[in-house]
């Protein structure tokens, strides 16, 4: 049997340290996650707590970020290491994203000198869960609207408000938390804050019966009068431009997550149409199944290409966010189809959690959506190629 990115000669795009570390991943997924995965889903539950010191001891958390006890690795490289966690699952890849590009991410690139040294170190080892509050209930595609706010009372802040559909803030210790500062400010009023979770105000109920990423832990973040020092500001990120620029970095870990999603169920279903057979032999050697096949497999390895190419702008320093927009629209789009169509050659084995597939389909329905929908991406591509604002 040969592996659709063999069809393509992918391996040669990849450099032998990546190509160690995309192994050393799989093999600690193949060990203490895999074997879980469908009792986690079925359950809506994830031991947090007991993978992020795993994936801190892999150099995972952060892992491109440089300095504070990270790795300092490259952008593809990071890129290739979600490719492996969403292989698994797209909720373990949210947990190491959310973790790593999203609150580690804020902090290291807005964050004070003070900031960082307390709070990187033990993030990047796993010690400590982060979570990172953007989005409301009203407010997903237009973060600008944003209700929660931040006032000043005396040398302290005090934050009044709600953030929805937040990966890690049930079990998170500490939240970056996006408020608006200034009445009718609009996005340059926005300013971010780092807030331990004891803060007295601050809560995290878990949202529960979610029929995507069950192997995740998801909450709401409920703020009520929790009062903040000067110190807990990001003194480096004023207006929309720093919650906007962590999610690009997320962003860039979906664009290659998302093809590990498909390349599993790609993989799944090769196995298993070699050996389920259908009127004396194997449903690989149907002509409607090879066109099938052939059609995902054309799919699954022009996203890796263009995976790849993105990453490696990412390492020159000159990938911009229609690009960004662009590798996610397709990975996403393309991801679920691919998904969807393996179900198909699965027959009624498809829809149990014996096989991966459709498990990665409900999963994908929500990777769509986060971190901007389709068409928040279609509009960015569209801005940049027309130079028109088409998003109001």
């Amino acid at each position: 049997m040969t592996h659709p990115f063999t069809v393509f000669g992918i391996d040669g795009l990849i450099e032998d340290d990546e190509r160690d570390m995309q192994r050393s991943v799989r093999a600690v997924l193949d060990e203490a996650v895999r074997p879980h995965l469908a009792d986690w889903f079925e359950a809506g539950s994830v031991p947090v707590r007991e993978l992020a010191p795993r994936f801190g001891e892999l150099g995972l958390l952060g892992m491109h970020l440089e300095g504070y006890g990270c790795a300092g690795t490259s952008a593809t490289a990071y890129g290739l290491a979600c490719l492996e966690l969403e292989a698994a699952d797209s909720g373990i890849r949210s947990l190491v994203s959310v973790q790593g590009s999203l609150a580690m991410f804020a902090i290291h690139r807005w964050g004070s000198e003070e900031q960082k040294e307390q709070w990187l170190p033990s993030m990047a080892a796993g010690e400590v869960i982060g979570c990172f509050g953007l989005t409301e209930q009203d407010f997903g595609s237009n973060p600008a609207g944003m209700r929660t706010h931040a006032r000043r009372d005396g040398g302290d802040w005090v934050l009044n408000g709600s953030k929805m559909w937040i990966t890690n803030a049930p079990v998170a210790d500490v939240a970056v938390v996006w408020a608006q500062t200034e009445r009718d400010a609009g996005p340059k009023g926005i300013r971010g804050f780092v807030v331990p979770t004891d803060t007295p105000g601050f809560s995290a109920p878990e949202i529960t019966k979610k029929l995507s990423l069950r192997a995740s832990v998801t909450g709401e973040i409920v703020l009520e009068d929790v009062r903040l020092p000067e110190s807990a500001l990001l003194p480096q990120a004023a207006g929309l431009s720093g919650p906007l620029s962590c999610l690009n970095e997320a962003r860039f870990g979906i664009i290659f997550g998302a093809v590990g999603a498909a390349r599993d169920c790609l993989e799944t279903t090769l196995s298993y149409v070699r050996d389920r057979e259908i009127f004396d032999k194997p449903l690989a050697a149907y002509q409607l199944t090879q066109a099938k096949l052939a059609d995902m497999s054309l799919e699954l390895g022009k996203a890796m290409l263009l995976a790849l190419h993105l990453g490696r702008l990412k390492d020159a320093g000159t990938l911009r966010p229609e690009q960004v927009s662009l590798g996610k629209l397709n990975s996403c789009r393309e991801s679920i189809a691919i998904a969807r169509e393996c179900r198909t050659l699965l027959g009624a084995n498809g829809i149990t959690l014996e096989y991966p597939v459709l498990r990665h389909a409900n999963n994908l329905e929500s990777v769509r959506t986060y971190e901007g929908t389709d068409e928040i991406h279609q509009l960015t591509i569209g801005r940049a190629l027309t130079g028109e604002q088409a998003f109001r």
